[in-house]
């Protein structure tokens, strides 16, 4: 009797030592189609088992208690499932579609902060749409345990999501009738550089300037300078908010401490560190990406393209997937200085260094004066009929709006072709067009629309070299194709 004692309670101890990742938790959905990896710790050679929809696998923990295991490919399904990972339970269980979102602000954006809230709240009652946001902070190492839970949407749940997120996983459900998992991992105010994991960003030959530079730019912060008077503005503020106080009017806002902003976004690799490393190799469908903000000023711009490339390689190299990837182009906003147009165009040319890609133009549904706009669901639908087009196979009017492809030079005309060009149309007057000749001075240019073509002219210019295309930080988009999706900025 004894010995059987002692067995049992060695068992019990071997099984209430598993631990798994937050993102393995109720409510969660799991992707099918694909094996879906499971994995923790537990006590060193402890044997795991787990079980969903009839399967069953077994695993030991190795000399460290890490074990991890790769289910079959699970069939999609509504009705909720139990997963059971030793004497662990997890309840209400789906199978779906699950896809990753991340980036900065716009990412992070909720929805009781986009438009017609109310009318989204209304209609959020869509209990096979589930949210998991990735709360962990920023870490100097990668991490493997992170924080956050599954959310279930419904109307008094809905306003949390990230709004991009959740408007593109609606339209998905909305075609697919399948139960769909949204990951939302995002931090605004954050570089790109702080979510690809550092030993990959140092050993891109194309990245070394932009770690000379990134360098310089350390070297001349001075933290107690900064830190100085930033205690000064929060007591001037201060005052102010007892002024404002004594007459009856809103209090300002306070100062943003700008020592507490560089520690957020994490350094270089920070937050790959700390918010994606611990979701790895959760099964996905594909992840979208919403960020370029913090990139558009200084040095930044030309990186961009290397950079974005390297996320995309690194991230699918260390799940192991060729997911497909896709990315919001930075939308009309004014930004003194040429780094939010150059974005826009690294952001062009990533879709032919990244395989299996696509970007969501928005050029027409950005807000001048707010680096936030408001219209996400657009902005989840655009990015939604890329989806249902290239990696479900759906019928959409179009997964992107006109990209440039070719511009030749006919007769002192640029002749402009595009792909995604069904139905090229005007809206308004066509403008935006500007034609450079050799001595690299842009001119406003005349264009028109011939077919699925434009031609570009400028009497200014006799032999013309260069042609552009709302190469502005705020333009007005004027050139769409019959899905009423704008053309993308372009220079060739």
């Amino acid at each position: 009797m004894k010995i059987l004692t002692s067995f049992l309670l060695l068992s019990l101890s071997a099984q209430a030592a598993i631990t798994l990742p937050a993102v393995f938790s109720d409510h969660m959905v799991l992707q099918s189609g694909k094996p879906v990896p499971v994995w923790g710790t537990a006590d060193v050679n402890a044997e795991i088992t787990v079980g969903i929809a009839g399967q069953k696998k077994t695993v030991k923990a190795d000399g460290k208690g890490r074990w991890s295991l790769k289910l079959y490919a699970l069939t999609a399904s509504a009705e909720p499932q139990t997963l059971t990972i030793g004497d662990k339970t997890i309840h209400d269980v789906l199978v779906g579609e699950v896809w990753l979102g991340s980036g900065q602000s716009n990412m992070a954006m909720a929805v009781q902060s986009a438009k017609d809230y109310e009318a989204s709240q209304a209609a959020a009652n869509v209990p096979l749409i589930r949210m998991f946001t990735e709360s962990s902070p920023s870490a100097a190492t990668a991490q493997t345990q992170g924080k956050g839970s599954w959310v279930v949407c419904a109307p008094d749940m809905v306003g949390r999501f990230s709004a991009t997120l959740y408007f593109f996983g609606r339209n998905v459900y909305d075609v697919l009738k399948q139960p769909v998992g949204l990951i939302n991992s995002s931090v605004g105010g954050t570089p790109i550089e702080s979510w690809i994991s550092p030993e990959e960003q140092q050993a891109s030959a194309e990245l070394k300037p932009f770690f000379e530079a990134l360098k310089q730019e350390k070297s001349t912060f001075d933290e107690a300078k900064v830190k100085a008077v930033y205690e000064r503005q929060v007591a001037k503020w201060g005052e102010e908010v007892k002024q404002a106080k004594a007459e009856g009017k809103p209090a300002p806002r306070k100062p943003r401490d700008p020592i507490a902003m560089r520690q957020r976004k994490g350094d270089v690799g920070g937050l790959f560190n700390g918010k994606i490393s611990p979701l790895i190799p959760y099964a996905i469908r594909g992840a979208i990406w919403y960020q370029g903000e913090a990139n558009s000023n200084g040095s930044k711009p030309p990186f961009y393209q290397a950079q974005l490339t390297l996320l995309a390689k690194d991230w699918r190299t260390r799940w192991n997937d060729e997911f497909p990837f896709a990315w919001v182009q930075l939308p009309n906003f004014t930004r003194a200085g040429e780094g939010w147009p150059i974005v826009r165009e690294q952001m062009l040319n990533a879709l032919s260094s990244i395989p299996n890609s696509g970007m969501a133009i928005t050029l027409d549904i950005g807000d001048a004066k707010n680096i936030h706009p408001t219209n996400k669901q657009e902005v989840g639908r655009r990015l939604a009929q890329w989806a249902l087009g290239v990696v479900y196979h759906k019928e959409v009017p179009a997964i992107s709006g006109p990209l440039i492809e070719a511009a030749r030079v006919t007769g002192g005309a640029f002749v402009l072709t595009f792909k995604h060009a069904k139905g090229l149309n005007a809206k308004g007057d066509l403008s935006g067009f500007e034609i450079a000749g050799a001595d690299g001075q842009w001119q406003p240019a005349e264009a028109r629309i011939e077919g699925e073509t434009v031609i570009v002219t400028c009497k200014a210019v006799a032999e013309p070299k260069q042609v552009r295309y709302a190469w502005l930080d705020n333009p007005v988009a004027t050139l769409f194709n019959g899905a009423g999706i704008p053309a993308s900025p372009f220079r060739k």
